[in-house]
């Protein structure tokens, strides 16, 4: 007999909120820890996560690297996180991986995360943002809101407060858009949100 507990992983991080963080962003889930170069979201080496923060905020898509190193630095990155006030987590907390790799697309969500519950925790937060398909059905199912288009948000209505519900392209290499094009998506969007200052404040 099958055990239906088999091969289900729980999520390995916990939530990162730190206190007036005023975005939520979310993926789908972490990829298996062999493909791991940090303790943190987005950890994988080949994600550009970092790497499009960096060219934003710094003009650098090394500068959450360690030099000489494949690993991202991750007390640099959660400084960088608390600072702006961004909070990091998955859309879903339970999965089956269908296949041996970290395609969303064979990720079978057992336990999707209670977003809702996670906002309420941050009360200084008013926008949502998604950075993969398979999350942005998550959220969409739970908040019961169209789907924005690539790059926008809609606003959605939570009963606890307004939030704006933006859905980015994923950083995943997989994505078909060079890594500068997604920087300037992902500038609109902290720009919006008050997270990119006028000191951050360049062409890319």
């Amino acid at each position: 007999m099958t055990n239906p507990n088999q091969n289900i992983e729980q999520h390995p991080l916990k939530p990162f909120m730190p206190e007036g963080a005023k975005v939520l962003m979310l993926g789908s889930f972490p990829p298996k820890r062999e493909r791991w170069s940090m303790e943190f979201f987005y950890p994988n080496w080949i994600n550009d996560m970092w790497r499009l923060v960096g060219l934003i905020f710094f003009q650098s898509r090394s500068y959450f690297e360690v030099e000489g190193e494949k690993r991202f630095d991750a007390e640099r990155i959660i400084s960088f996180c608390t600072e702006r006030g961004l909070a990091l987590f998955d859309a879903a907390t339970q999965v089956r991986r269908l296949k041996d790799n970290a395609s969303d697309k064979f990720l079978e969500v057992v336990a999707p995360t209670d977003i809702k519950a996670q906002i309420a925790q941050l009360q200084d937060c008013r926008a949502v943002v998604v950075t993969g398909q398979k999350a942005m059905e998550l959220v969409v199912e739970q908040f019961g809101c169209p789907t924005p288009a690539v790059g926008e948000y809609v606003e959605v209505n939570l009963e606890i407060r307004e939030v704006r519900l933006w859905r980015m392209p994923s950083t995943s290499r997989a994505y078909p858009l060079p890594l500068e094009q997604k920087a300037r998506v992902y500038r609109k969007m902290f720009a919006t949100e008050g997270i990119l200052t006028e000191s951050n404040n360049f062409n890319l």
